[in-house]
Protein backbone atom coordinates (compact mmCIF):
# COMPACT_ATOMS: atom_id res chain seq x y z
CA UNK A 1 0.00 0.00 0.00
CA UNK A 2 1.35 3.29 -1.07
CA UNK A 3 1.23 6.71 1.69
CA UNK A 4 -0.44 9.34 0.81
CA UNK A 5 0.02 13.20 1.02
CA UNK A 6 -2.63 12.79 3.87
CA UNK A 7 -0.31 10.37 5.59
CA UNK A 8 2.79 11.71 5.14
CA UNK A 9 1.47 14.80 6.92
CA UNK A 10 -0.37 13.04 9.45
CA UNK A 11 3.40 10.70 10.45
CA UNK A 12 5.56 13.91 10.55
CA UNK A 13 2.97 15.34 12.59
CA UNK A 14 3.20 12.45 15.00
CA UNK A 15 6.68 12.05 14.81
CA UNK A 16 7.28 15.77 15.76
CA UNK A 17 4.92 15.82 18.43
CA UNK A 18 6.91 12.92 20.21
CA UNK A 19 10.18 14.88 19.87
CA UNK A 20 11.46 12.23 16.37
CA UNK A 21 12.02 16.10 15.19
CA UNK A 22 15.15 14.75 12.49
CA UNK A 23 13.33 11.67 11.85
CA UNK A 24 10.43 13.62 11.32
CA UNK A 25 12.67 15.55 8.86
CA UNK A 26 14.64 13.36 7.29
CA UNK A 27 11.81 11.47 5.97
CA UNK A 28 9.31 13.80 5.10
CA UNK A 29 10.43 17.51 4.88
CA UNK A 30 12.19 18.65 1.10
CA UNK A 31 15.57 20.81 1.12
CA UNK A 32 14.19 24.49 0.92
CA UNK A 33 10.78 23.64 2.65
CA UNK A 34 9.52 27.27 3.60
CA UNK A 35 7.34 27.62 6.92
CA UNK A 36 5.14 30.61 7.39
CA UNK A 37 5.32 31.04 11.35
CA UNK A 38 5.43 34.27 12.12
CA UNK A 39 7.52 33.62 15.39
CA UNK A 40 10.63 32.06 13.60
CA UNK A 41 12.87 33.19 11.43
CA UNK A 42 12.61 31.81 7.37
CA UNK A 43 14.29 28.72 6.64
CA UNK A 44 13.40 24.84 7.66
CA UNK A 45 16.69 24.78 9.59
CA UNK A 46 15.06 27.43 12.06
CA UNK A 47 11.82 25.89 12.05
CA UNK A 48 13.89 21.92 13.16
CA UNK A 49 15.58 23.68 16.05
CA UNK A 50 12.89 25.95 17.15
CA UNK A 51 10.84 22.07 17.31
CA UNK A 52 13.26 20.89 19.45
CA UNK A 53 13.67 23.41 21.87
CA UNK A 54 10.00 23.24 22.03
CA UNK A 55 10.15 19.39 22.69
CA UNK A 56 12.69 19.88 25.57
CA UNK A 57 10.22 22.53 26.92
CA UNK A 58 7.06 20.48 26.96
CA UNK A 59 7.81 16.89 26.18
CA UNK A 60 4.70 15.57 27.68
CA UNK A 61 2.48 17.67 24.77
CA UNK A 62 -0.92 16.10 23.45
CA UNK A 63 -1.51 16.09 20.38
CA UNK A 64 -4.59 14.48 19.44
CA UNK A 65 -5.88 15.28 15.31
CA UNK A 66 -9.38 15.86 15.03
CA UNK A 67 -9.84 15.72 11.44
CA UNK A 68 -7.53 15.73 8.43
CA UNK A 69 -8.03 16.63 5.02
CA UNK A 70 -6.55 16.61 1.14
CA UNK A 71 -7.04 17.93 -2.07
CA UNK A 72 -4.36 17.90 -4.30
CA UNK A 73 -1.24 19.22 -3.20
CA UNK A 74 -2.63 19.87 0.09
CA UNK A 75 -3.19 18.70 3.49
CA UNK A 76 -4.98 20.33 6.22
CA UNK A 77 -5.11 18.60 9.65
CA UNK A 78 -7.07 20.48 12.76
CA UNK A 79 -5.80 18.88 15.99
CA UNK A 80 -5.76 19.79 19.76
CA UNK A 81 -2.70 20.49 21.23
CA UNK A 82 -2.48 20.64 25.01
CA UNK A 83 1.07 20.81 27.20
CA UNK A 84 -0.56 18.85 30.09
CA UNK A 85 -3.61 16.66 29.89
CA UNK A 86 -5.44 19.22 32.38
CA UNK A 87 -4.50 22.26 30.28
CA UNK A 88 -7.70 23.51 28.02
CA UNK A 89 -4.60 23.76 25.19
CA UNK A 90 -4.89 25.29 21.91
CA UNK A 91 -6.75 24.20 18.66
CA UNK A 92 -4.57 24.13 15.70
CA UNK A 93 -4.39 23.83 12.02
CA UNK A 94 -1.53 22.88 10.40
CA UNK A 95 -1.68 23.25 5.96
CA UNK A 96 1.59 21.38 4.29
CA UNK A 97 2.35 21.42 0.36
CA UNK A 98 3.84 18.08 -0.83
CA UNK A 99 5.87 18.04 -3.83
CA UNK A 100 7.23 14.37 -4.84
CA UNK A 101 5.90 13.56 -1.51
CA UNK A 102 7.74 15.73 0.82
CA UNK A 103 6.62 18.69 2.25
CA UNK A 104 7.75 21.78 0.56
CA UNK A 105 5.22 24.48 2.20
CA UNK A 106 3.80 24.64 5.70
CA UNK A 107 1.64 26.89 7.54
CA UNK A 108 0.52 26.73 11.02
CA UNK A 109 -2.23 28.35 12.97
CA UNK A 110 -3.36 28.28 16.74
CA UNK A 111 -5.86 29.35 18.97
CA UNK A 112 -6.32 28.98 22.34
CA UNK A 113 -9.50 26.89 23.68
CA UNK A 114 -11.28 29.32 26.14
CA UNK A 115 -12.42 27.84 29.60
CA UNK A 116 -16.01 29.13 28.65
CA UNK A 117 -17.07 29.95 25.41
CA UNK A 118 -20.72 31.10 24.31
CA UNK A 119 -20.69 28.91 21.57
CA UNK A 120 -21.63 24.84 22.89
CA UNK A 121 -20.37 23.54 19.52
CA UNK A 122 -16.89 24.37 20.80
CA UNK A 123 -13.90 24.54 18.55
CA UNK A 124 -13.49 21.13 17.96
Amino acid sequence: MTATNKDRALEFLRLVTAGEIDRAYDSYVAAGMRHHNAYFPAGAEALREAMKAAHVQQPDKIFEVKQAIAEGDRVAVHSHLRFKPEDPGLAVVHILRFEAGRIVEMWDLGMPVPAQSPNVDGLF
